[in-house]
Parts: structure tokens; C-alpha cells; sequence
């Protein structure tokens, strides 16, 4: 399909064309024109709106697409629709399958089954052998069958002599550890944020400090042992913090955070809905807005969806029960742009497309004739309503249904393939 993309703003720090109003040519994945005007052909589909915006492809660094294992919540494939969606077109996905990616089999399967999709997929490895937490797993020959980075997802490193050895054995072969951050010892069957809501509703809560005691202690090791060293989602005003100081000491280290973190407080819950229900939780005002703030002066690198797809045996549970996690592919811009409008658009697509590739060592894709297209076009000032037609995720876990949002991706286009938005 020939796409022409018309009075296009194109967003690309490394594209001469950045920041100009254009309109742009794509015939069978390359980028053919970039003009003030190419005149409409009826051999092309053309992509209008009224402030289309156009950037290189988005990548989303926290994702879990189920796949080995729980094929029922999500398989790579509708995971990889849902991205396409949402306007991404990479995603790394996360090892916490059945069985978890913890060999050199799990990853083959993972990049056979998606190979020449739309969306690129990156399959991260674990950590830990059997993603129990106790000894390495097979990083070396991961590594050597395409995984990106190595964490144990969800699962935070309780054991400390463990996150040494790995911080040391990743940066010997050249990759990272990703690792959530969560002291089960003090956030112990907390189910949301400790704060004055978890206390009128009468909620075992989840304090700051279970989050940040490790941030703290991770990052100790990085300075011990070196290396490179990535968290996922933070989510606390003091984890933001911390984060600020060690880079200032030159720590190889980076940052994300979920982009309904950045949208919704924990009085969210008040009601029990346990599509709120999330890890890390939500959090109060005062960390959502040190977030904002950690974004804006670089100390957060980047957005992620944290895309956790339940089936509703699983949600549909009393709040205690339920499963944590929103299916938040196709949300995961939307909600980010509607919560950071002190953000500039050139800064949210840093974070979605620029500082992904840097933080994984991907090549950046460029806007420019000759280029093959690695493409998100979106309207960042659209205002539409989120509905059930917008799901392409096997799952419905999620809490925007009905939710009014400003920004909405339009398209993607990528491996010679366009995925136009519903």
C-alpha cells in the first residue's frame, strides 16, 4: 500500500525535515518524498487530520504479551495488534511466561513467531534460572539469540549477591539488567498505595519506601559493581530522586515509568474497582507530579504502557484477590499526553521513540527520502473517546473505557506494512 501522509509535522531531532509542515510519501515501506506538497494519486491512501504529527516509530520498553504460557490473556500476535494500536512499532516483552524466557529456547520462540511483523518485538531473558530468584540464568546464550536486555520482571532481586553477578555477567556480554523494584518484606500484602485513601477505605497499603529502599540499594551495587541498570516503572517521588543523584555521580543508570502512573492517583480506588489495581500501585499527587518533573529535567528516560493483559477470572475478584496490571498498549500515548500537558510534544515523542533506542542500543530510524519507514503518525490534540472497538488486546482489563483522552495515534508503518488505528 502507498501511503501519502498530508501537512504532516515531522518530530525527528535527527531529520532535516524536523519541525516543518510537509507532506510525505511512502510506496512499498520507503520514504519516497518529503515536499511542501505532493499532489494526491488515487493509487495512494492518504492520512489526514488536523494537527497530524509524524515521528520515528515508538517503542515500548515494559510489555507483557503471555506468550509462552497464558496464550488465553494475550499471544504475540494479538499483543503485537495491540502495539500496532497504541502506535508502537517495537515493543520488548517481558520473560514472565510459562515457562518464563529464561534459555536459549524461550527466546527463539519468542523472535521465530514474530519475525517480519509490523511491530518489531524484543524479547527480554531473565535474570534468574526458572525465574525463581537463586542462581543466573543462561544470559550468554540469550544474548546470543537476540535478548535485549535481562530482567525477572515483576519480581524484584531480593537476593543482593544475585543483582551483583548479573550487573557484572550483562556487562561482560555487552547488555543491561532491567529490574523492578519492590521489598516484599515491607510492602507485604499491600494492595495499593499507603496514604490517606488506603486508610478511609481500610486498605492494606503499599508504602513509598518498600519501592524506594531498593532503588536505593540497587543502585548501590551499580556503583559497586558498574555496569549498566534500568528500572522499569518507578513510581515514588523518592525514587525520582535518588535516580537524579546517582546520575549526577555519572551512574550508568535509566528510568521509566508507566504512563497511567502519570494519569491516575490512588484516589482511584476508592470505589474497589480492581481495574486500578496495579504494581507498582498508583501513587498520591505529590509523586505523580515529582514524576512529571523527573521526566521534564531528564531524570525518567522513558514512557512505557507496562501492558499487563488479565482474563477476567482473574480481575473479576474481590479487590484483596485480584490480579494486578491494565492492558494498556492502546492507552499507554493517550494517557501520557493527556496527563503531561506542561510537556512539550517534541519531549513525549523523546521519550516514546528517541531514549528507548539509546537505553537498548537500536538504531534511531530516520524520517528521510530513502529511508525505509519506520513510521507513528498521530494527532496529538484529537480529543476522542476511548471504547471497546479500540481493544485489540485479548484482554479488557482496563479502567479508560469511556475515558475522554487528547492525542491518538493514527497509524504506524513498518517492515513494509501500515496498520491504520480504528
Amino acid at each position: 500500500m502507498n501511503i501519502l501522509i498530508k501537512s504532516v509535522t515531522v518530530i525527528d531531532p535527527h531529520s532535516a525535515h524536523n519541525g516543518k509542515k510537509v507532506d510525505l510519501l511512502v510506496e512499498k515501506g520507503i520514504i519516497t518524498e518529503i515536499k511542501a506538497s505532493i499532489k494526491a494519486d488515487k493509487n495512494y491512501k492518504v492520512i489526514e487530520s488536523s494537527d497530524l504529527c509524524v515521528s520515528p516509530g515508538w517503542l515500548d520498553m515494559q510489555a507483557n504479551f503471555r506468550d509462552p504460557g497464558f496464550e488465553y490473556k494475550e499471544d504475540l500476535q494479538s499483543g503485537a495488534k495491540a502495539a500496532a494500536q497504541g502506535g508502537f512499532t517495537g515493543v520488548c516483552v517481558m520473560p514472565g511466561t510459562n515457562p518464563p524466557l529464561h534459555s536459549k529456547t524461550q527466546i527463539d520462540y519468542v523472535l521465530n513467531k514474530t519475525r517480519n511483523n509490523l511491530v518489531d518485538v524484543y524479547p527480554v531473558g531473565c535474570i534468574s534460572d526458572g525465574h525463581e530468584g537463586k542462581e543466573l540464568a543462561e544470559m550468554y546464550d540469550m544474548k546470543q539469540s537476540g535478548a535485549i536486555a535481562f530482567s525477572d520482571d515483576k519480581k524484584a532481586v531480593k537476593d543482593a549477591g544475585l543483582l551483583v553477578r548479573a550487573l557484572q555477567y550483562s556487562s561482560n556480554i555487552n547488555s543491561f539488567i532491567i529490574t523492578h523494584c519492590d521489598d516484599k518484606t515491607i510492602s507485604h500484602d499491600g494492595k495499593m498505595h499507603e496514604g490517606e485513601t488506603s486508610t478511609r477505605i481500610g486498605l492494606k497499603g503499599i508504602p513509598a519506601l518498600a519501592e524506594e529502599i531498593m532503588v536505593q540499594r540497587n543502585l548501590a551495587i551499580l556503583e559497586y559493581t558498574g555496569g549498566k541498570l534500568h528500572f522499569p516503572t518507578i513510581s515514588t517521588k523518592g525514587s525520582v530522586e535518588l535516580i537524579k543523584q546517582a546520575k549526577a555521580k555519572g551512574l550508568r543508570v535509566s528510568a521509566g515509568v508507566a504512563a497511567h502512573n502519570l494519569l491516575l492517583e490512588d484516589t482511584s480506588l476508592a470505589e474497589f474497582d480492581t481495574h486500578y489495581k496495579v504494581n507498582p500501585p498508583l501513587r498520591g499527587k505529590e509523586d505523580l507530579e515529582a514524576l512529571k518533573r523527573g521526566l521534564s529535567n531528564g531524570t525518567i528516560d522513558v514512557i512505557v504502557s507496562d501492558h499487563s493483559p488479565e482474563d477476567i477470572e482473574n480481575k473479576d475478584l474481590e479487590f484483596d484477590f485480584a490480579a494486578s496490571g491494565i492492558t494498556s498498549l492502546e492507552t499507554a500515548y493517550a494517557s501520557a499526553n493527556t496527563a503531561l500537558t506542561k510537556l512539550s510534544r517534541e519531549t513525549i515523542v523523546e521519550k516514546l521513540a528517541v531514549q528507548p533506542r539509546k537505553i537498548l542500543g537500536i538504531k534511531l530510524p530516520l524520517i528521510k527520502e530513502g529511508q525505509e519507514a519506520n513510521l507513528t503518525v498521530f494527532d496529538p490534540s484529537l480529543k476522542w473517546k476511548f471504547e471497546n472497538k479500540h481493544i485489540q488486546s485479548k484482554s479488557r482489563n482496563t479502567p479508560f473505557i469511556g475515558s475522554t483522552f487528547t492525542g491518538k495515534a493514527i497509524a504506524v508503518l513498518n517492515n513494509k506494512q501500515v496498520y491504520l488505528s480504528v
